[in-house]
């Protein structure tokens, strides 16, 4: 019996260490933006397919309505992810022009357009994470999602990987294919480091490591890496989960009291508990330029 009080001692921590992650895209590819769109589409979904991971894809509606547009995203319901709504226009809650009224009419726009998808579940992701700047915004929107049986798509992972996509592309079209390992390794390191800080801070305000759900973009860069990315993940421990799962965590249904509100949920939290060192926006490209140009140099 202590041989195998001791064995359980001895796994316990890695038990109770267990990290589980669930990958979700944001926008949707646009094939009237991108003559590529329907490439990086497949790739991702092949990707995705092949390391058989199930995610969530929030699209904005203007991005996808055109028949092109709709016929790429229902790929992502034959292959089985779920589609939320990131409204139709992807406008800012916290911009100073936007309204209640005029926010919530999006956010309509956009389920009309989606929610004949199989595949649709009402989950609602904002705009740059941005949850608006008055009190009447932010809870306004909140009791409108509640009213309307929305669930929270909120993530406890931000990233940059738009501003990697940038230089991605930027590489391509100079034709300096031979920075790219660079660059890919820069990019999973990024990510790496991503969750290893918003893991950190869930330590710090929930004392546990929560079932995370990571903010990744329908982009160049993703499709190019993906595998390497569940990869990376994987090879360190990491359980990829589905959205499904993830979402079941506590953690998702929390409201922090925060304005101007948005950010990673758990870097809401943090503030709203008086956290210091805290940079706004959490994350943003003018973090990553300075290491990327001298690792591109």
């Amino acid at each position: 019996m202590f041989r195998w009080l001791g064995y359980f001692l001895l796994v316990l921590p890695g038990l109770l260490c267990a990290h589980t992650l669930a990958l979700t895209f944001d926008d949707g590819f646009s094939p009237e933006e991108a003559e590529e769109a329907a490439v990086w589409n497949q790739k991702l979904l092949d990707g995705l397919a092949a390391m058989q991971v199930q995610s969530l894809i929030l699209p904005a509606g203007k991005r996808v309505e055109s028949e092109a547009g709709m016929a790429l995203l229902r790929q992502w319901s034959v292959a089985g992810h779920q589609i939320g709504n990131h409204t139709h226009c992807h406008k800012s809650l916290s911009g100073k022009d936007m309204t209640l009224t005029r926010y919530t009419t999006d956010i309509l726009r956009a389920e009309r357009l989606l929610s004949v998808l199989p595949g649709w579940t009402p989950r609602f992701r904002y705009p740059y994470l941005k949850e608006g700047d008055t009190l009447e915004k932010r809870d306004g929107v909140r009791r409108w999602l509640s009213e309307h049986g929305y669930q929270a798509a909120a993530v406890s992972i931000d990233t940059s990987d738009w501003y990697y996509n940038e230089r991605f592309l930027q590489l391509l079209k100079e034709g300096k294919t031979d920075r790219l390992p660079t660059l890919q390794a820069a990019y999973l390191q990024h990510l790496w480091d991503r969750a290893q800080y918003y893991d950190q801070l869930a330590q710090s305000v929930l004392h546990r490591s929560p079932s995370h759900v990571m903010l990744l973009h329908t982009n160049a860069i993703n499709a190019a890496y993906i595998r390497s990315i569940i990869t990376l993940f994987r090879s360190r421990g990491w359980e990829v989960v589905s959205p499904r799962q993830a979402y079941a965590d506590p953690l998702y249904a929390m409201t922090p009291d925060t304005l101007p509100a948005g950010e990673s949920l758990l870097w809401s939290l943090a503030k709203a508990q008086g956290m210091k060192g805290l940079r706004y926006p959490a994350e943003d490209g003018q973090y990553e330029a300075a290491g990327l140009d001298a690792a591109l140099r």
